[in-house]
């Protein structure tokens, strides 16, 4: 039986770009329901969403970040029975066409979470060289916590299954939120496990993590994880 699939686009300021990430979504996952949580853009973002029909649509009052805008998304796609949830950017980068392999394989039980990896495979992709050390640093922090070879820590093109939606509904981290819901998942008991994507550059609009605050976003998650080491992370099975 198909999966009841939800795909959920945090965007901020993404008024340029999130037409064309709908209209490529509706192209190759026509069957998938999209959810667009604007978490509280100061541009035209939200009146881009109501011009396109059929597209759900949630509105943060402030901008909180994007673990906060995922975790509504989470809380949503629990709360309508949804059996997987997809994370898309609403930039661009990331390509709509292999969502359905995100999706199956999390249907065939390879992986609670699936991510679509820059560097499990050479894609061409060619990252800033402080986004490079960046991710290098992270990816050997939560491999010496988790273990389990994830390459790409920071990607934000992933699937989740109905148990990983739970978790994430009830636990999400509030800020650059990857790396560390990596360890959230490993420390419930669940697994991780990536396939090659081909990511896109930005189509549009602008990054929140530049040189100028990536060391603050490395430590800033570095010391998240730190202290996530000694929580713990049950899975509540009674649901929302």
């Amino acid at each position: 039986m198909e999966s009841k699939t939800l795909v959920i686009i945090p965007a901020y300021n993404e008024a340029e770009t999130i037409g064309g990430v709908v209209a490529g979504l509706r192209n190759h996952v026509p069957e998938y329901d999209i959810l667009v949580v604007d978490d509280g853009s100061t541009d035209e973002t939200a009146a881009a969403v109501h011009r396109l029909d059929g597209v759900k649509f949630v509105r943060l009052a402030y901008n909180l970040g994007i673990g906060a805008a995922m975790q509504t998304g989470y809380k949503y796609a629990l709360r309508n029975g949804y059996d997987v949830a997809v994370q898309c950017d609403g930039d661009g980068q990331h390509p709509v066409r292999e969502i359905r392999r995100l999706v199956e394989h999390v249907q065939a039980g390879d992986a609670d979470l699936m991510i679509g990896s820059r560097y499990v495979a050479d894609t061409g992709y060619r990252p800033s060289l402080s986004r490079r050390v960046g991710k290098s640093l992270l990816s050997r922090l939560v491999d010496a916590l988790v273990g389990g070879g994830i390459t790409d820590t920071t990607s934000g093109f992933r699937a989740a299954n109905r148990k990983a939606i739970t978790l994430f509904a009830h636990h999400y981290p509030d800020d650059y939120p990857e790396a560390e819901a990596l360890v959230i998942l490993h420390k419930a008991g669940f697994k991780a496990a990536e396939v090659a994507v081909e990511m896109s550059p930005r189509q549009g609009g602008r990054t929140s993590i530049d040189p100028k605050n990536a060391a603050y976003y490395m430590l800033k998650v570095a010391l998240a994880i730190a202290v996530d080491v000694f929580r713990t992370f049950s899975w509540p099975r009674g649901g929302p």
